[in-house]
């Protein structure tokens, strides 16, 4: 096999390995118990109200995913019409990894509170385990993104890097535009709806009611807490992914764009992805390391 191939099985070996911890991380919270009824209780309401928003959310991003990607089959000639299907699975993707992170969030903050009675070590731990969740799947998901896309481009297009370069990376380019036109949104809808909840909470609970502002009988104070969770995990996932899979494919772009030898560039071309899971091997190592120090 050639240098393409061995780079995208090691891509490949990288986002299983990421997907794969997420996974059991994510097992591993959920089965943690929370015993106090009234943590129960407003835990969730709060992991409620945030689904019922990013459903809403979702239902109104999917028509929009679905209208540009016609546009771009559309707009676009020859094999650069795969560049709607990669723009399908950079939105869906960036969607996935900000809908885990929000699952995993808000069951990890309950039992974040409920270790915390045992003392710091065992709160950090789950709440430090709910946070690398996120980013696993952020950096999972998109290596899994490059394996759904250059796979086939690879193998009915080729890897020389005249296709890389006029064929491959165009089409790529898409997967970074559905990231991006996600995490636009989400981030942004996220942002007004836990703003606005605050302001509810100061004016209408603080003010009028006489209800502190932290406190669970405020209604304000719950639905504050959903747009944390919404904003600042589910769009926050989003917009890492985003800026990821844009570095990534910025830097693949720039290494076809390099004068040398058509073997110089390739290896340029391929070393963005080989950084990217080098990195997530040493995430890996650093998890490990941490939980050693515990």
């Amino acid at each position: 096999m050639d240098l393409f191939s061995w780079t995208l099985l090691i891509v490949a070996a990288g986002s299983f390995l990421a997907l794969g911890y997420a996974a059991l991380k994510s097992r591993w919270i959920f089965k943690l118990p929370v015993e106090n009824p009234k943590l129960v209780k407003i835990g969730g309401f709060v992991a409620d109200g945030a689904m019922a928003f990013l459903t809403r959310e979702y239902k109104v991003l999917i028509p929009f995913v679905f209208i540009v990607s016609a546009f771009l089959a559309v707009a676009n000639q020859g094999t650069l019409k795969f560049q709607a299907l990669a723009f399908v699975v950079g939105a869906s993707a960036s969607a996935l990894a900000g809908f885990i992170g929000m699952k995993v969030a808000t069951a990890a903050n309950t039992r974040t509170t409920h270790a915390a009675q045992g003392g710091l070590i065992p709160a950090l731990k789950v709440a430090f385990s709910g946070g690398s969740v996120m980013g696993m799947s952020v950096v999972g998901l998109s290596m899994l993104g490059f394996c759904i896309l250059l796979f086939p481009a690879r193998h009915f297009l080729g890897s020389s890097i005249e296709v890389m370069g006029g064929q491959i990376l165009p089409i790529v380019t898409g997967f970074s535009l559905g990231a991006s036109s996600m995490a636009l949104f989400a981030r942004v809808g996220g942002g007004i709806f836990t703003k606005a909840a605050d302001v509810g909470a100061d004016l209408v609970g603080k003010v009028e009611a006489g209800i502190p502002e932290d406190d669970h009988r405020n209604p304000a104070t719950i639905a504050d807490n959903v747009g944390d969770n919404v904003g600042d995990v589910a769009g926050m996932g989003a917009d890492l992914f985003e800026s990821y899979v844009g570095s990534v494919i910025g830097a693949m772009v720039l290494g076809v764009s390099v004068a040398g030898s058509d073997a110089f560039r390739l290896k340029l071309v391929v070393f963005p992805l080989l950084l990217a899971v080098a990195g997530i091997f040493a995430a890996m190592i650093g998890i490990l390391f941490v939980r050693v120090k515990e």
